[in-house]
């Protein structure tokens, strides 16, 4: 569901860096694809169920649109005609077989969507992305960015939602955890890793730039996005049973969660940079290693632990690093 969600909202923000959308009949075209995707919100809940066909049909009017808006844009430039229609058969196919869903029944139903997801996007690797794309660097950055944030503020809603009216002192323990834990998310995002990745993909160009994009941030923002939410639900379900151990899947979702997106990080600033960042790399496994550890233990215990590793990977580079990172965050300015 997520990654279906996500390929689509990918595709509006290249679109949104190739044109004004606050302008004439492009505006209009926007507005009917927001009314589309409320009905795929709308049917998110049951869209494996009852309301799989409303959630296929609008989907698909959804990625029909933008298809549209990229054949406007591309009616007087030849070369982004070409990249539209290297990979529009990828998209409609995808979103297609969603609608197709809708008539079968249990793992087919799941089935055909592994299928749609996967040519959705494999669509951009297998058949390239060719002369044509435009992106701008800032504003492209900057959507994903704001993503990562809108997704970060989701882990809040969750302490919340969690947190109840029962306010005990072990669930204000787990509350400020857990703010622990998103403020260190936020840190380790925003501090050095996106301008890194904004500086690489202005210095692009042409071809280049579009597959940074593509691999950066299109693909390898899927899994920061999921681990955030992965996380946002065990510490939901850590906050609901504060001193009994957690069920798998929760334990899964609290250090699993964190370590996708440590992952995810290490990905990122891999295709951006061309380094390892150790540091994440070793935070994430120590995360995978101590899922056994949060079925046995109390999960507020579990989401101190899960603090803490987060709380030392940021402390470590932001001290061993130090001088680095002012140079990145406070860059002089060229003679």
């Amino acid at each position: 569901m997520l990654a279906a969600i996500w390929w689509a909202w990918t595709g509006y923000a290249w679109l949104t860096s190739t044109i004004d959308v606050d302008e004439g009949g492009v505006r209009l075209v926007m507005l009917t694809s927001m009314a589309m995707l409320l009905g795929v919100a709308l049917a998110v809940p049951a869209a494996f169920g009852k309301d799989a066909l409303l959630f296929g049909v609008s989907f698909l009017a959804v990625r029909v649109l933008h298809l549209v808006l990229y054949a406007r844009v591309g009616r007087h430039d030849s070369d982004l005609r070409r990249a539209l229609l290297r990979v529009a058969p990828t998209e409609l196919v995808g979103a297609s077989l969603l609608v197709a869903a809708a008539f079968v029944d249990g793992d087919v139903r799941v089935g055909v969507w592994v299928l749609a997801v996967a040519i959705d996007y494999l669509g951009p690797t297998v058949l390239g992305l060719g002369e044509g794309w435009r992106v701008a660097p800032e504003h492209f950055a900057e959507r994903h960015g704001l993503v990562v944030l809108i997704a970060l503020g989701e882990s809040i809603i969750a302490i919340g939602v969690g947190a109840g009216l029962q306010l005990v002192t072990g669930v204000i323990v787990g509350a400020a955890l857990g703010i622990v834990v998103v403020s260190a998310l936020w840190w380790l995002y925003f501090d050095v890793a996106a301008i890194f990745a904004r500086t690489r993909l202005a210095q692009a160009s042409g071809v280049e730039r579009a597959r940074l994009a593509r691999d950066a941030y299109s693909y390898l923002h899927l899994p920061l996005v999921a681990g955030i939410v992965f996380f946002a639900f065990g510490l939901e379900t850590t906050l609901h049973h504060i001193h009994s151990a957690l069920d798998l899947i929760p334990a899964v979702a609290l250090c699993g969660g964190v370590a996708l997106y440590l992952l995810g990080h290490v990905a990122f600033l891999r295709v951006t940079t061309g380094r390892i960042f150790r540091r994440r790399t070793g935070g994430a496994a120590l995360l995978l290693v101590l899922i056994p550890v949060a079925v046995a233990i109390p999960a507020l215990a579990a989401l101190a632990l899960v603090s803490g590793v987060c709380s030392l990977v940021v402390a470590y580079e932001a001290i061993r690093y130090r001088e680095s990172r002012v140079r990145v965050r406070h860059p002089r300015p060229v003679a």
